[in-house]
């Protein structure tokens, strides 16, 4: 699932930058999980997650490197799949496994493998996590939760099942922080200097509040590779990637900047003073030149952080 407001259990949220559950986007608008619809946030999902390609591309490019030919990826958290095949091009010798909680969300991880070729080693999961991995055949050799870890009320528990459906020697990996993401520069001429730090902030708030509203919710302190040696895992390590896409920024990714920007208003609109707010409506009104569709300082600019831990043989 994703971030904050964002991107829910998959690879990409939505909003600003606490987002992703499902590959490729996440962005919630609600308190409880349970109420995003992940199914009608798809498109958004996937174009996230297709927008921050080359970020993921780099993360399993050092994966790859860090882990030896995997029989079986388990994608924890899956969404629509934008991620997972990529797994499956990255480890052209693997079966990917698909998990999420959407079944609609599976269905398009499916048709987007048989799309690109993958369908004879690609398969989906239907179920909540980390309780529906108790039902794959096989012990996974490496363990991709994107961004999906921190839609679970018990982050510590979760990660413990998660390292129990390993194989001997097989990695754990789930990328979790980072930076908040950035679309425009500190002053934009447009309202008080400093929008996106103001609006960060709402986003901790939120995200602290969804957390504190999940089933079961455990404060813990996220010291991932700390969580990942209790869940009796060795040899953890962190490395960072990033997504720079400079200004003046492609029709695409003004495009997810104006998704990202709508949510936001969208979730916070009432909390945001009457200055910000109006500045938001600048920014996204299509004909304003001043908008984020034809102002030439959008950029997207996000480094997320995965941390990876490996079962003892």
């Amino acid at each position: 699932m994703a971030h904050h407001p964002h991107e829910h259990r998959h690879q990409g949220e939505p909003a600003h930058d606490h987002e992703h559950h499902h590959d490729g986007g996440h962005r919630h608008g609600h308190h409880h999980d349970t109420d995003i619809d992940w199914a009608a946030m798809a498109p958004h999902l996937e174009a996230q997650a297709e927008l921050f390609t080359p970020l993921y591309e780099r993360a399993l490019a050092w994966l790859g490197k860090e882990v030896t030919e995997p029989g079986l990826i388990v994608d924890a958290g899956s969404g629509p799949g934008v991620v997972s095949c990529l797994f499956a091009e990255t480890f052209p010798g693997a079966r990917v496994l698909a998990v999420d909680g959407s079944a609609p969300l599976l269905e398009r991880a499916g048709e987007r493998a048989a799309r690109l070729g993958h369908a004879d080693r690609f398969g989906t999961l239907t179920g909540e996590l980390p309780d529906v991995l108790g039902e794959l055949d096989y012990p996974a050799d490496l363990l991709w939760a994107g961004r999906s870890l921190h839609h679970l009320g018990d982050q510590r528990a979760a990660l413990t099942a998660f390292a129990e459906r390993l194989a001997p020697g097989g990695t754990l990996a789930i990328m979790e922080g980072g930076l908040p993401s950035r679309f425009l520069p500190r002053d934009i001429g447009l309202g008080r200097p400093g929008l996106e730090a103001r609006l960060d902030a709402l986003q901790e708030q939120w995200f602290a509040q969804m957390r504190a509203d999940l089933p079961g919710s455990v404060e813990v302190a996220e010291d991932w590779p700390a969580l990942l040696a209790s869940a009796g895992l060795k040899h953890t390590r962190s490395r960072s990637f990033l997504l720079d896409l400079p200004a003046p920024a492609s029709d695409r990714a003004r495009a997810y900047v104006t998704a990202s920007l709508s949510r936001l208003r969208d979730v916070y609109g009432d909390t945001l003073d009457a200055e910000d707010r109006a500045t938001l409506d600048r920014l996204l009104d299509p004909d304003d030149p001043a908008g984020v569709q034809h102002r030439p300082d959008v950029f997207v600019l996000a480094a997320h952080t995965v941390h990876t831990a490996v079962k003892p043989a």
